[in-house]
């Protein structure tokens, strides 16, 4: 017998021994990688629609909780205590709030204004009330799911570690709005009901229409709203580093409170500038005409940095990080 005819009996017996052989492991997957029928890898992405879901679950879980709904609780109280003081005080034909002073003085002109309650309030919530209440709320997003046990299901749903990462800081940005916005509509609701309302004088000292003040209230809400994203990026990336809602919590109010304190000693006006909360009072610059656009520029430039760098910082973090909750 030739070569050629035994090297073709050899393929052909090799063929019958391969075809009569049970498949192993690794022709199963060779299998199963090649079935037509099944779904692709592109058709099990999720698409945006999925992504919006996911964005909605995660902001109706946050504001159906009984912790949030305190904070908000306690965030439209303080104008209503504002109002209620105010009016007491005015009562007898006295004056509220300081006759002088640094900054502009919103509550003493609460009185002839009550749309000035809303300035006033923001005012007044914006340095501890309301980025406490974000810190509470970005502290826990990430390290509460962990500390529950739910965070390791939450990435078994086809999101993937950066779709859940943005769905839960878009929530934290949503609250920031919306804490703002019971602030302010608290605000307006106790100045409507105990003071007049009418034209608005600025603080340059010109005349403006109700409505255009108004717009302005609706502006001055929407800056304090992004003036807190800085704030919220922080604490997210705090969330990443623990898994105890408590601590990452604890931890980012604390921080706030460092930084506040940093920012009101003179010695360290170097650094004060690059400070998250340092220009959230400027919002008082869209009260004049025309208006200064200056530290608003700044200030929202500013958190935008702060958004970049620790919201870059929480990505690099999750993604890396080895979930066993």
């Amino acid at each position: 017998m030739s070569r050629a005819e035994v090297n073709a009996t050899e393929d052909v017996s090799t063929d019958v021994s391969t075809s009569a052989a049970p498949p192993g492991p690794g022709a199963a997957r060779a299998t199963e990688a090649h079935v037509p029928d099944g779904p692709s890898v592109e058709s099990r992405r999720p698409s945006p629609l999925w992504a919006l879901g996911l964005f909605r679950s995660e902001l109706v879980t946050v504001v159906r909780r009984w912790r949030t709904l305190a904070l908000l609780g306690v965030l439209a109280a303080v104008p209503i205590l504002i109002g209620i003081a105010v009016k007491i005080e005015t009562r007898g034909g006295g004056t509220a709030g300081p006759s002088g002073g640094d900054g502009p003085a919103f509550i003493s002109q609460v009185t002839n204004n009550g749309l000035f309650l809303v300035f006033a309030g923001l005012a007044a919530t914006l340095p501890v009330f309301l980025p406490m209440a974000i810190g509470v709320v970005a502290g826990d997003s990430i390290a509460g799911e962990a500390n529950s046990g739910t965070l390791r299901y939450l990435l078994v749903a086809p999101a993937g570690r950066t779709r859940l990462l943005l769905a839960k800081y878009a929530s934290v940005l949503a609250f920031c709005l919306l804490a703002t916005l019971v602030v302010a509509a608290s605000a307006l609701a106790v100045g409507a009901l105990l003071f007049p309302l009418g034209e608005v004088t600025t603080i340059s000292g010109t005349q403006i229409s109700f409505a255009d003040g108004l717009v302005r209230a609706l502006a001055i809400a929407g800056l304090v709203a992004l003036s807190l994203t800085g704030m919220a990026a922080l604490g997210l990336f705090i969330s990443t580093l623990t898994g105890s809602g408590v601590a990452a919590m604890a931890a980012t109010v604390g921080l706030l409170i460092t930084v506040q304190i940093l920012d009101q000693i003179p010695q360290l006006h170097a650094i004060q500038p690059y400070l998250f909360p340092h220009y959230w009072l400027s919002f008082a610059d869209l009260l004049r005409v025309p208006v200064y656009w200056d530290q608003l520029v700044k200030n929202l430039e500013l958190q935008a940095l702060y958004v970049a760098v620790f919201g870059s910082a929480a990505w690099a973090r999750f993604t890396a990080k080895d979930i066993t909750a």
